[in-house]
């Protein structure tokens, strides 16, 4: 009995507290629904489309090469270990007349690797701030109707995030300037809300084959 009981803290728990600490404290519960039925970029453009996708979703605004360190380190952080999860995309909405440097930012990306999830939105500066508004966040769109944060949008069109978060209280997005909080905070959020969305999968399979 001793020598097992000293097998099972030598090895077992260890990792039983790796997997805990590795999948992030959070991920034992959803992520809760902070805004309902955002503007779907659908409405405008039907090419793209927020419903029945996991939506990564960015305001890259008029400067969009000012912004290109911010993609950088999304695409490393977030987009490079996720993207190949089924209906998970990246949806940057961007004012028209920003096309070439969208081309050129693309370019760039696609050096890093992969970049097919990755999609641009060109639309008026009316209905990006229409899309931004719907979100209902305490966030604001700078003059050149960018921001550094990105939200989590799921397949109901619906704003997730944290509302008990540490530093803010009602977390609506996530910083892409700062490495740190994509590394602790988003990478555990967006893999809460993939794993809610395999599990009902998984439900709805089990029911229809019963």
């Amino acid at each position: 009995m001793k020598k097992t009981f000293v097998l099972v803290v030598l090895f077992v728990l260890p990792i039983v507290a790796y997997l805990f600490f590795a999948s992030g404290v959070n991920n034992f519960g959803k992520l809760p629904i902070l805004t309902k039925q955002v503007v779907n970029v659908n409405t405008a453009n039907s090419k793209v489309n927020f419903e029945d996708r996991i939506t990564i979703l960015g305001f890259l605004g008029k400067k969009v090469l000012e912004k290109k360190g911010n993609a950088f380190n999304l695409n490393q952080k977030i987009y490079k270990p996720f993207y190949q999860f089924k209906d998970f995309q990246f949806v940057m909405v961007v004012p028209k007349g920003t096309e070439e440097k969208v081309k050129e930012l693309k370019k760039e990306l696609g050096s890093l690797g992969d970049n097919t999830k990755w999609l641009f939105v060109f639309e008026e500066e009316n209905v990006v701030k229409q899309i931004f508004s719907s979100l209902k966040t305490s966030y604001t769109l700078d003059e050149n109707l960018a921001t550094s944060n990105v939200f989590i949008i799921d397949k109901k069109v619906n704003l997730r995030g944290r509302n008990d978060d540490e530093d803010e209280g009602i977390k609506y997005g996530y910083n892409t300037t700062s490495v740190a909080e994509l590394n602790n905070k988003m990478e555990d959020d967006v893999k809460i809300i993939l794993a809610e969305y395999r599990l009902a999968l998984k439900k709805n399979t089990s029911n229809r084959t019963k």
